[in-house]
């Protein structure tokens, strides 16, 4: 008996016993805490030798991948070229770990290196010293960072300065400000732009 189909369909899939199904095998399957705390065990000298603070360390899984997203910050922040740098360094370090001490990751990865955002909670004394003369919501009240150190912060809160320390505070929060208009600085050169003489 011979079958027909239409010009351009293609045949139905087999059945039955000599059905062959073909996958495209899956990243295989890590306890991601477990590798997170091997991957920071391996680049955390790096970073800090760098000149930065590791500042957080995620893996999840992104298809057949694992993702490693490192976060890295410093005094005076931090710029793409040292992004750049760091992310080589992190990279030859996880290749070194891999052929010393066999694989600290199963299976494919891809590593992202980055700085933090502005939405990171301040939890630890280097976040609140980073952020003095930013506006911070902590515990429900604002107010400006006016001074930090070793055992906490000064906080202006409508003017008043209350004196924090670091036990009690708790995350805080920096808010995004704009200038207004009439409190913008120009450059004597701008005044007049685009003015008719």
């Amino acid at each position: 008996m011979t079958q027909r189909r239409r010009a351009g369909s293609r045949p139905a899939p087999r059945r039955g016993r000599d059905a062959v199904e073909t996958r495209t095998p899956a990243a295989p399957r890590i306890d991601l805490a477990a590798a997170g705390a091997r991957v920071r065990a391996v680049i955390e000298p790096v970073v800090v030798a760098s000149g930065y603070d590791l500042e957080d360390v995620t893996l999840s899984r992104a298809g057949r991948r694992n993702l490693v997203r490192i976060l890295v910050d410093a005094d005076g922040g931090i710029t793409l070229d040292d992004v750049a740098v760091v992310a080589r360094r992190i990279s030859a370090a996880l290749d070194a770990a891999d052929e010393a001490d066999g694989e600290v990751l199963a299976g494919e990865y891809q590593l992202e290196v980055g700085s933090p955002g502005v939405d990171r909670p301040l939890t630890a004394p280097r976040h609140w010293r980073r952020n003095v003369g930013r506006l911070v919501t902590l515990g429900g009240r604002t107010g400006r960072v006016l001074a930090a150190d070793d055992e906490g912060i000064v906080l202006d809160v409508d003017g008043t300065a209350h004196e924090l320390a670091y036990g009690g505070l708790g995350p805080g929060k920096v808010q995004i400000e704009f200038k207004r208009l009439d409190e913008a600085e120009f450059d004597e050169d701008d005044e007049g732009e685009g003015e008719e003489e």
